[in-house]
């Protein structure tokens, strides 16, 4: 609380001193204040000066609040389910007769100490993305590094995800290489060309990837043609490169690999790398079927399926 003195409450004082030695009605009048005020602040002076200071005026209570019920089951299931993911969690909770909505229950969960409150920062102003309209329109693909945490082995080797979510479904489809290399990209993109095609039946039409050696000799000296953008090229897709140092063009598969790492990669381990590719086939099922908010709570599978017919 702040002990400065600030003008206001100079004033408030002057005017409770004259009116306990004068009366009321002479300072309001002295002081050109109603008898109202002079009277409130008389009542509310406790012989210091800090009595006179203004309060909050925020309400002890709230009619829609939380009842004790609903926060008891709010701590009870995060008990249970300590590690679920917030639109889980609400889901799970709604199945057992929760009626608020998402964002009253996380910040009933932020009051409760589950989460930290974080500062908001600054965001770089976004530009007008253009919307997709169907399945397979255009896919974001991207590669990320396994933690080398998640390796038993000691050999050193590296391990690769690469990941290609459909920006219109969410759908995604993920495969693990020793190889961060054109060549392993040039096999990935056949297998989630055969993937997206022959099991959910839509064609890609278009790859988004960034401008890394991977997909592109674009900034190389001779800026030939990479084996990955060949064999694109070669089964009917069109290539697209985002702008160089903006991940955030790319930020669908982005914002899912920091899901894989929290979802996955900070709860296994892995002893060999076919053991790795199992478990994340795995994974790749559960992630498709998990509700997201962009998609209105349902999982990239039951809005492609909702689809069926509309498009």
């Amino acid at each position: 609380m702040s002990t400065s003195i600030t003008q206001d409450l100079e004033f408030r004082y002057k005017v409770v001193t004259f009116a306990l030695k004068y009366g009321v009605i002479k300072a309001a009048i002295k002081y050109q204040k109603t008898k109202q005020f002079v009277s409130f602040w008389k009542c509310r002076y406790d012989g210091t000066i800090e009595s006179l200071r203004l309060r909050s005026h925020r309400p002890k209570y709230h009619p829609n609040q939380h009842t004790q019920e609903e926060i008891k089951q709010i701590c009870d299931f995060r008990r249970r389910c300590p590690d679920e993911g917030l639109v889980e969690f609400w889901l799970r909770l709604r199945g057992k007769g929760y009626k608020r909505t998402i964002p009253g229950m996380y910040r009933a969960m932020v009051r409760l100490g589950y989460f930290d409150k974080k500062t908001k920062k600054k965001k770089p102003k976004a530009g007008i993305m253009e919307p997709m309209t169907r399945p397979g329109e255009k896919i974001q693909i991207d590669v990320k590094v396994v933690p080398k945490k998640c390796i038993s082995s000691r050999d050193g080797e590296k391990w690769y995800q690469y990941t290609a979510i459909d920006e219109f479904t969410r759908l995604r489809y993920l495969e693990g290489f020793k190889e961060h290399s054109t060549y392993s990209s040039a096999q990935f993109i056949v297998h989630a060309k055969a993937f997206f095609e022959k099991k959910y039946g839509f064609t890609v039409e278009c790859v988004q990837t960034d401008n890394g050696f991977e997909f592109t000799n674009r900034f190389s000296k001779g800026n030939r043609e990479s084996l990955f953008e060949q064999v694109v090229r070669h089964i009917g897709i069109k290539h697209k490169l985002i702008r160089p140092f903006t991940p955030r063009h790319n930020g669908k598969v982005e914002r899912s690999h920091r899901e894989d790492q929290k979802r996955f990669y900070e709860k296994r381990s892995f002893y060999s790398f076919e053991d790795f590719n199992k478990q994340l086939k795995a994974h790749l099922v559960r992630s498709n079927q998990m509700p997201m908010r962009p998609l209105g709570y349902l999982s990239p599978i039951q809005y492609l399926n909702g689809l069926r017919g509309k498009i």
